[in-house]
């Protein structure tokens, strides 16, 4: 091998070596994700495509599955059942998310002041979160009890007769929506003081310096600043609201007259009293695209809303 063969092999050597590293440092971020990207395919795609799968057959558990294409998805789109209990879903939405958001953001202003015993009630007010939805649901439907219940029993002292709250159609869902903003209120709370705790309070003195009122200060300094917040608090909350089920499942079980069966606890009741699993994999199909839907059209709504620099 001549002189001038053994520094261009050296050379190529070293080159060889350096897009070696080169490809090993690029896989360095895979590595560290692999662990999460393993969770996501393992615990939700994967799940997912099992139930479009299983959405495919004609599954009774305890018979063999018989395939039946796209019939489940047919059978669904004539069932009126599907749909007057996705109009209740959208119902029970309506009432609980906007409620929940509003008196969640007053309660963290409130708590972000600095008076004597706030961290108390900071405390105080997440602890329903905190409860079991099933013994809160137990414990609510004594509360709404039309003999013995603490609510009819408190206007008995005003001489009224309470209504049966969880035995009529139009008191049943507000009811229980009722309880999942108490439920869930102080919870939020915590993620709105957070937001406000984290707002320069030299934006606050500036817009005052300007003139601007409490009123003005809050609606244009804080409300705007807080949609990283009500962003994530917005989207959390709906989709959970979507998927409601343990609470009404020991208050109402559905009733009365299918006036409490949201979404999810249709897909309860055609899964294991109905014992029709092909048919409840295709609902939660359903389910999983229309909530997928409202996500989506959240992110696109808050996208051109929202900073993140408040430097």
């Amino acid at each position: 091998m001549t002189a001038d063969a053994r520094p261009l092999s050296a050379a190529a050597s070293r080159a060889k070596r350096n897009r070696s590293r080169r490809r090993w440092h690029a896989l360095h971020p895979y590595v560290f994700v692999a662990p999460s990207l393993f969770g996501v395919f393992a615990f939700l795609l994967l799940p997912v495509l099992i139930v479009f799968g299983l959405s495919l057959f004609d599954w009774e558990l305890l018979s063999d599955p018989v395939f039946v294409g796209l019939d489940n998805y047919v059978t669904m789109a004539a069932d009126g059942t599907v749909w007057s209990s996705l109009g209740v879903t959208v119902l029970y939405v309506l009432l609980c998310i906007p409620l929940q958001t509003v008196l969640a953001l007053a309660l963290a202003m409130l708590v972000n002041q600095k008076l004597r015993g706030v961290r108390f009630f900071r405390a105080l007010f997440v602890i329903p979160w905190i409860a079991t939805p099933m013994v809160l649901g137990l414990v609510w439907s004594w509360i709404f009890d039309p003999r013995d219940g603490a609510i009819n029993r408190f206007l008995e002292v005003f001489g009224v007769t309470g209504p049966a709250w969880l035995s009529e159609t139009s008191l049943a869902l507000p009811a229980v929506a009722l309880v999942s903003v108490w439920q869930n209120t102080g919870y939020n709370m915590l993620f709105f003081l957070a937001g406000l705790q984290g707002i320069p309070r030299e934006l606050h003195d500036a817009a005052s310096a300007d003139g601007a009122t409490a009123r003005q200060r809050f609606f244009r300094v804080t409300l705007p600043l807080l949609n990283p917040t009500m962003f994530f608090v917005t989207v959390t909350n709906m989709i959970g609201a979507f998927q409601a089920f343990d609470t009404i499942y020991s208050m109402t079980a559905g009733g009365p007259s299918e006036s409490t069966t949201v979404f999810n606890y249709k897909i309860f009741h055609t899964a294991f009293r109905e014992f029709d699993f092909g048919y409840a994999a295709t609902l939660s199909i359903l389910l999983f695209l229309i909530i997928l839907a409202v996500t989506t059209a959240q992110i696109r709504f808050f996208s051109k809303r929202t900073t993140y620099d408040l430097s």
